[in-house]
């Protein structure tokens, strides 16, 4: 932080500070010359009334004194509103030479640069000059989620997530923000995800493609079934079912097919969680280690 990371040419800015510095200068020593001139007419109406007591001096003299004494007042009020402008450019005109200096506004590293040696830099550019990312030893990752899954995210969410420099390694994360406003492309709305994520060994770096899994609900200890054997549906829907009767289809996302015996049985579950490869099987005839049906070999 405050590290100097580029410098414009301070002399244009140099030159405008010297300017105002000499402008000040000479407004406080008119104000310090004018300073004496009211004390002065104030002496002199003083004398002048003490004379006029004697009747030796008119009430003439001592009203032109008097109006000499106001306009020294008035000008050195003016003087020291001239010093006070003189002194508000010469502040303006340093704080322009000070951002002559551009320094990191934090502790961190240089991820980018947008401007080259010699390169001119407009005052109002909305580019900016450096990038700088804050202690790569916790990165945050930016995600987006579809409508239909944003709203079983929520901040403090486990998340996981790889990237492709280490497909092998899954690093783990928080979700810290969840942001409302979606943006919207062909009619399809996605919302924004910021996931934190402590990267002790500095193996992220800026700019790295994740592929992230959140954590929205969790169940231990359960029955689950591989979505590929909710899918099945054999060719034959005439195939008994367990009672011996023939096969009525019940709504395919929550059935199975399963041997017992040496015979295909269906029998209907009521379904939990879903991770997108297998679902928890809340109720129903299906017990650990029945072998489950999910495709069927065609025959002769």
């Amino acid at each position: 932080m405050g590290q100097l990371c580029a410098k414009i040419d301070p002399h244009p800015y140099q030159i405008v500070v010297d300017k105002n510095r000499a402008g000040l200068a000479a407004a406080g020593a008119r104000l310090e010359k004018d300073q004496a001139d009211p004390a002065q007419a104030k002496a002199s109406i003083e004398g002048q009334e003490a004379l006029a007591k004697r009747r030796a001096v008119s009430q003439k003299a001592i009203d032109k004194s008097r109006k000499a004494f106001e306009r020294a007042q008035s000008q050195t009020k003016r003087d020291e509103a001239r010093v006070a402008e003189r002194q508000a450019a010469l502040h303006a005109a340093e704080t322009n030479l000070g951002y002559t200096d551009i320094v990191s506004p934090i502790d961190g590293t240089v991820v980018s640069r947008n401007v080259e040696v010699g390169q001119r830099v407009a005052a109002d550019s909305e580019t900016p000059l450096f990038l700088v990312t804050a202690d790569l030893t916790v990165v945050h990752v930016d995600a987006k989620a579809g409508e239909k899954d944003i709203v079983e995210v929520k901040p403090g969410g486990n998340a996981s997530f790889t990237v492709e420099a280490y497909p092998n390694r899954r690093f783990a994360g928080e979700v810290t923000q969840v942001r409302p406003l979606p943006q919207t492309i062909q009619n399809v709305a996605t919302y924004n995800i910021v996931i934190s994520a402590p990267n002790p060994e500095r193996l992220l770096e800026p700019g790295m493609m994740a592929t992230i899994s959140i954590v929205v609900d969790r169940r231990d200890d359960v029955i689950r079934a591989p979505n590929r054997a909710l899918r099945y549906l054999p060719r034959d829907l005439a195939v008994p079912n367990g009672s011996g009767g023939p096969r009525v289809p019940p709504d395919r996302s929550s059935q199975l097919w399963i041997l017992r015996d040496g015979k295909p049985i269906a029998i209907t579950v009521q379904l939990g969680l879903d991770d997108g490869a297998n679902t928890e099987i809340v109720e129903g005839d299906l017990q650990a280690g029945d072998e489950l049906i999910i495709s069927e070999s065609g025959g002769v």
